[in-house]
């Protein structure tokens, strides 16, 4: 019902905003900060629309009469973020579609119809508008420009009657910086603009914590959120305002925190809902925030990093969220990621939100992470579906209580000890997880304990063995980019896995255990489909009290020090 109240409300204002008087100019206009890709541009010139992990081929349609294949491809198309990308390949096809394509929505859409009037995709839209207004008015007629402010101003009295209606968190940040933007920009607007940098300050206040993280913990919604942050702070300055102490405040909290969840290859740790971020985007935010220094010292949004020569280790070691900042938690706790100049070599599976609904939950699961994990179980526990924004999503309802790390090392080696107590209610098995990687980055060692302690871990224990005779049956997985070409060496008993880099890596065990080379997937929403990968798997059980595995991933001998990376993929084709 409260879904329900929520669209009519919108459409109401939405309706009403039809009746505003239109913005009359241009007071000032920022510069584009927004980064697309030429390669898109290309596609989307060519009739190729790849929104949301969905491909729509309608070479001689325009954007408005192609059926969307699902609501988030649907509300990418109405944020017009692919202006972006248009812009970027900026030649005369580029042009006339942009211009095309923003006349055509005005027309069918403008006085508050069809399912772009929310106040976070009109705040998209509305930045998206005023950063390539020179791209979409370059050549046009009084008609079209009078119909282009007036459906700016439109928008802009819709986001400022509806933003509080979005849900905390990033929505609200999309909504609030595009009525700033329009504040600052627009002839007739400029009373929107005081109002909105302070709720942008108050959100700052509410949503980024002391430690520069947010509720969600996803790694790339953090970045969105700065670089909305950093988008506003400039635009606020080049008017001579400058952004509120907590908005500015805000910038440099999660500036550090970025930088500690930021692979050696530039990209983020993909944990609880969130990508690799598009590329170049964490850098371009990192250097316009202007915050030097290094990555958060300890925990960051509750990640642990190693980073040794030209290897990095994140690692989740926190509680998952809980409540609405959940839909799209993982059960990664102590999961890895392992990445090796600009190769990632140990990954987690992704969100796989964007190829269906079993493919999200599945992507949500502890098998889906580098991580031990009890057979068929998962660390945390998903509850009943809920509507949502962004349709039915599961939030997290049995998390571990206790997630604890802390950093251990000496004189050659840096390292992690990390445990949670995730399988302590059913099986009363607690799980310690200890990573050390060599000051070289040659090297990583990891050692996985399942323990029972007390006395009542041992009789949850006990009780899980009469289940299970032949021991309680756990895997350590251990899940590859689908770029690295892996095989079983040395008779099985070793894994040998090859970087596109040139780099060989080898992956050897200690303990009573069975390796195997199993298929996997890599979900990315830049992706028609799940890419095809392989994942390195410990099988084995719990016979006793305690029981350890070891294991070492360490470079090929004659892997130099130093590797000449040049090869690239074609960013050109349509990803598979």
């Amino acid at each position: 019902m409260t879904d329900r109240r929520t669209r009519w409300q919108n459409r109401w204002h939405a309706w009403r905003a039809g009746r505003a008087s239109p913005a009359t100019g241009f007071v000032s206009q920022p510069d584009p900060r927004t980064i697309g890709s030429f390669a898109r541009g290309r596609q989307l010139v060519a009739g190729n629309f790849l929104f949301a992990g969905n491909l729509v081929q309608a070479p001689d349609q325009s954007l408005w009469t192609i059926a969307p294949p699902s609501p988030e491809f649907e509300e990418v198309l109405h944020g017009f973020s692919w202006m972006d990308d248009l812009a970027a390949l900026g030649d005369r096809e580029a042009r006339a579609r942009a211009q095309y394509w923003t006349m055509d929505w005005i027309d069918r859409f403008g006085r508050g119809s069809g399912p772009g009037w929310t106040p976070d995709v009109a705040g998209r839209r509305l930045i998206r508008w005023i950063n390539h207004a020179l791209l979409i008015m370059n050549g046009q007629d009084k008609e079209a420009t009078d119909a282009f402010y007036l459906s700016l101003g439109r928008q802009t009295l819709f986001v400022a009657r509806r933003w509080q209606a979005t849900s905390p968190g990033l929505p609200r940040f999309e909504a609030l910086t595009g009525l700033l933007y329009a504040g600052l920009s627009l002839n007739g607007m400029e009373k929107y603009a005081g109002p909105a940098a302070r709720a942008l300050a108050k959100e700052c206040d509410r949503e980024i914590d002391a430690a520069g993280g947010i509720a969600t913990r996803n790694p790339e919604e953090l970045l969105e959120v700065f670089t909305l942050l950093n988008w506003a702070a400039q635009a606020l300055t080049e008017t001579g305002k400058g952004p509120e102490p907590a908005h500015r405040a805000a910038i440099e909290r999660i500036a550090p925190t970025l930088r500690a969840l930021r692979h050696s290859d530039g990209s983020l740790a993909r944990f609880h809902g969130g990508g690799r971020g598009i590329e170049g985007r964490l850098d371009q935010a990192l250097a316009t925030s202007g915050i030097r220094g290094g990555a958060t010292e300890g925990l960051a949004m509750g990640y642990a990093r190693l980073s040794s020569g030209r290897t990095s280790i994140i690692m989740d070691a926190s509680r998952p969220p809980t409540g609405p900042a959940s839909y799209d938690a993982h059960a990664s706790s102590l999961a890895i990621e392992v990445t090796s100049g600009r190769r990632p070599l140990i990954v987690s599976c992704g969100s796989g939100n964007y190829f269906g609904a079993e493919w999200g939950k599945a992507g949500r699961a502890t098998p889906s992470h580098s991580v031990l994990g009890l057979t068929g179980i998962s660390s945390s526990r998903l509850g009943q579906p809920v509507p949502t924004a962004h349709g039915y999503r599961a939030p997290m309802i049995e998390v571990p209580n206790e997630v604890e790390a802390r950093q251990v090392g000496d004189f050659d080696k840096i390292g992690l000890v990390a445990g949670h107590d995730g399988y302590v209610p059913r099986q009363g098995l607690a799980y310690v997880r200890r990573v050390e990687l060599s000051l070289d980055g040659r090297q990583v060692a990891g050692e996985e304990t399942l323990a029972a302690v007390s006395p009542a871990e041992q009789q949850r224990f006990d009780a899980a063995r009469a289940r299970e005779p032949d021991g309680v049956p756990f895997d350590i997985r251990f899940h590859l980019h689908p770029d690295v070409d892996a095989a079983l060496d040395l008779g099985g008993t070793a894994v040998s896995m090859q970087l596109k880099s040139g780099e060989i890596w080898v992956f050897r065990y200690d303990g009573p255990a069975e390796l195997r080379l199993d298929p996997s997937v890599y979900l990315e929403k830049s992706r028609l489909k799940p890419r095809a990968a392989k994942q390195v798997v410990l099988s084995s059980r719990a016979m006793d009290y305690a029981t350890r595995i070891r294991w070492s991933l360490a470079k090929a001998k004659d892997t130099p020090i130093g590797v000449r990376d040049l090869y690239r993929d074609d960013a050109d084709e349509l990803p598979n």
